[in-house]
């Protein structure tokens, strides 16, 4: 970051609380009692999985909760398993790993509730979907092309 009269600091890796402590303190000598007010102009949280319209989403504010993304996603589809959301966030270089469960009344105030800068939230399918990923769509056609085929034969057997 470069400020006209401070020059160039290195707030990589900072908190904003740690960024704030750090200007006041430098400012206060060309100001007294300095207000600092910091934004996130690029904060972003990725849905995925089982919801409506997944991707990764810029949030205008810097606070927002797990339920909130999740209906920037158009909430999760149907196959969507409510009582087992993971939620990747990075602590300190490491990717840290969490379940919440949605339809529990301790979900608010689980320490995952806020989002975080590049949280990734992942909507696991429940018992239905994955069976139904057993299934090919295609197996409706196959059968029909063979029954016909089946027939044809059958009829020129007959004559």
């Amino acid at each position: 970051m470069e400020f006209p009269v401070l020059g160039t600091l290195h707030i990589a890796g900072m908190t904003r609380i740690e960024l704030t402590t750090m200007l006041k303190e430098k400012i206060s000598i060309y100001a007294k009692d300095p207000i600092i007010n910091i934004r996130l102009i690029n904060f972003t949280v990725t849905v995925i999985g089982e919801v409506s319209s997944p991707g990764t989403f810029t949030i205008q504010s810097e606070r927002i909760s797990l339920p909130e993304a999740l209906g920037m996603a158009n909430d999760l589809t149907i196959y969507g398993q409510r009582e087992n959301v993971l939620l990747i966030r990075e602590v300190e270089g490491k990717k840290k790993f969490a379940k919440i469960d949605l339809t529990s009344v301790n979900a608010v105030s689980s320490p995952i509730y806020y989002l975080q800068q590049n949280d990734v939230i992942v909507v696991e399918p429940n018992n239905a979907r994955i069976r139904s990923s057993n299934y090919n769509p295609n197996n409706a056609i196959i059968i029909s092309a063979l029954t016909a085929l089946t027939t044809i034969v059958a009829i020129f057997l007959i004559r």
